[in-house]
């Protein structure tokens, strides 16, 4: 019986097969990046990038569409000696078939193309790629170019469910810069360091806004020397940034307002939290606050709500003064529990808590004797809520080393109060381990303070965390870049794409797909004399309409 060709590509819609590998590299598929074809990625489709003893000197845009079930994910592999793939920004190429604005802002960019056509990528994974040098000239799209200054190593223009993990992106104007037509993304296992512009405070090693966006197991080393950026600026709604090492910048953490009606207007913008981290203030590091939350647009309206502060551990070596946290309005109000602040080379009395405005609540945190709420005037009030101590020592096992996790006899041990209500949705199970990895942490009751207690024993393991629940609805509508950042899509993108049919709202297949007991057996049956031939190491995923069977 003769099967019509309607009827066959019916059968085939729902049946899951291997996406496609390209492996770029010595000895590999392809020898340059550009020889990939980014512009035609598909669902499930991965990129091999392996390490070479020269950089790729190349950059690249991602304007496609993965699924949860099936990402498309660009993966760097290590050679022999464990160094990861370099791509290097500098005199870099693009591949011809690839057309998108905003090529001077970054090495590699998500989102914002002619082509591929125009849409919101989403379900992207690019991982273990080190990204430097977004610097100096490059040849793109109009020949030869040049960066901007806040040109970044990664650049999100927009998207969704995105994940950067196990990258170092290092010596560009910003790391890593997310605009505000992003939403959940994840970045997790990574090194961001010396990143800026001497003599600037516009460029950071983050700069990032986005609806739900979460920081965990990174570790954020100093700007490049006379850099004048924050480490982590963030201006996102839903942030969470939990058990990261930060160490340095302008301020290590500047939480401020959106530019976006949208992202204010979600129910997460309200909340944000910060845990189990390690922040550390070197001697000299400009600004002598740790964290900035609320705002800087003097639109005192759009400013952030509340700060979830608890279980972290804050090292400052200042001689000089030190302020934990500033809070830029009397709207603001900080939650700030169960954090061990040492100012480890003065005495207690060189510690404030706060500048000037807003609320400070504090409770079951870890000072040395002496610290003072302000060293201004206080506009705001600082709540004691109980449970605070104070001490001359810690008890790390090893201060200068750097080793912050507890002695057998730490006065922080079983010390910690309960935390407000509102952070029981983030519960602290796992802590940060040198450097960019974490392991679980056991629950015990009372909780340790600071940021480190004690490991699980083996068996009782939390699987690392991954990427959070969405925060929020749909994407941003307006889109934009932070204020201080520059300008976002050029005139010269043309008039506004018409965006394609959502691929990423198909059925990616499988054994749940209506009709999949039937079609799968008689299409494999048939797979051998229809299917075509495509280029080298691939094997096909099914496409729709006329790209099946040779079509």
């Amino acid at each position: 019986m003769n099967l019509s060709r309607a009827a066959l590509l019916v059968l085939l819609q729902p049946l899951a097969v291997q996406a496609a590998e390209y492996r770029v590299g010595p000895d590999q598929q392809y020898t340059r990046l550009g020889d990939v074809p980014w512009e035609s990625l598909e669902p499930g489709d991965t990129v091999f990038v392996h390490a070479r003893p020269t950089p790729y000197a190349e950059k690249w845009v991602l304007g496609r569409r993965g699924t949860a079930a099936a990402p498309i994910t660009v993966r760097g592999v290590k050679n022999a000696q464990g160094n990861l793939p370099v791509i290097v920004g500098e005199n870099a190429t693009t591949r011809s078939q690839l057309n998108y604005w905003g090529e001077e802002r970054g090495i590699l960019k998500i989102g914002g193309s002619n082509q591929p056509a125009d849409t919101l990528p989403a379900h992207l994974v690019v991982e273990n790629l080190h990204l430097r040098r977004a610097r100096g000239a490059f040849t793109g799209r109009n020949g030869a170019s040049t960066y901007l200054d806040n040109a970044a190593a990664i650049f999100i223009e927009k998207g969704e469910h995105i994940t950067i993990r196990g990258c170092v992106l290092e010596d560009s104007g910003n790391g890593l810069f997310i605009a505000n037509q992003a939403s959940n993304i994840t970045v997790e296992h990574s090194h961001l360091l010396g990143n800026g512009n001497s003599g600037s405070i516009l460029e950071h090693n983050a700069y990032t806004e986005a609806l739900g966006i979460t920081y965990q197991f990174n570790r954020f080393g100093p700007l490049c020397a006379g850099c004048l950026g924050n480490n982590l600026k963030d201006r996102s709604a839903g942030s969470v940034i939990r058990y990261n090492w930060i160490e340095g910048g302008n301020r290590q953490l500047d939480l401020v307002d959106s530019s976006s009606g949208t992202l204010r207007a979600a129910p997460s913008y309200a909340r944000t939290f910060v845990y189990g981290n390690v922040l550390l203030e070197p001697e000299g590091a400009g600004n002598r606050q740790v964290v900035h939350f609320g705002g800087d647009s003097d639109t005192t309206a759009n400013y952030r709500g509340t700060l979830y502060f608890f279980h972290n551990t804050v090292v400052s070596s200042r001689t000089d003064r030190t302020t934990l946290l500033r809070l830029s309005h009397q709207d603001q109000t900080a939650h700030v529990t169960n954090n061990v602040v040492l100012v480890a080379a003065a005495n207690g009395n060189t510690l404030s808590l706060t500048d000037a405005a807003g609320t400070l609540r504090h409770g079951g945190n870890w000072y040395k004797p002496g610290y003072v709420s302000t060293f201004g005037t206080l506009t705001g009030a600082v709540v004691d809520a109980g449970g605070n101590l104070t001490g001359a020592a810690p008890g790390f096992i090893d201060l200068a080393g750097q080793d912050f996790r507890l002695a057998t006899g730490s006065s922080l041990r079983s010390q910690a109060v309960a935390l407000p209500a509102e952070a029981s949705s983030e519960p602290v199970t796992r802590q940060y381990v040198k450097h960019t990895a974490s392991e679980p942490r056991a629950q015990v009751s009372p909780a340790h303070i600071g940021a480190y207690g004690d490991v699980s024993a083996p068996g009782t393991e939390t699987p690392d965390a991954g990427t959070p629940a969405d925060a929020g609805t749909g994407t941003p509508a307006d889109a934009g870049t932070p204020a201080d950042a520059g300008t976002g899509t050029p005139a010269d993108a043309g008039t506004t794409p018409q965006q394609p049919d959502d691929e990423g709202s198909r059925s990616s297949g499988g054994c749940a797909a209506s009709g999949a007991s039937l079609a799968g057996p008689l299409a494999f049956a048939l797979l051998g004399v229809l299917g075509r031939k495509r280029g080298a190491r691939r094997t096909l995923p099914l496409r729709r309409g006329a790209r099946m069977l040779g079509a």
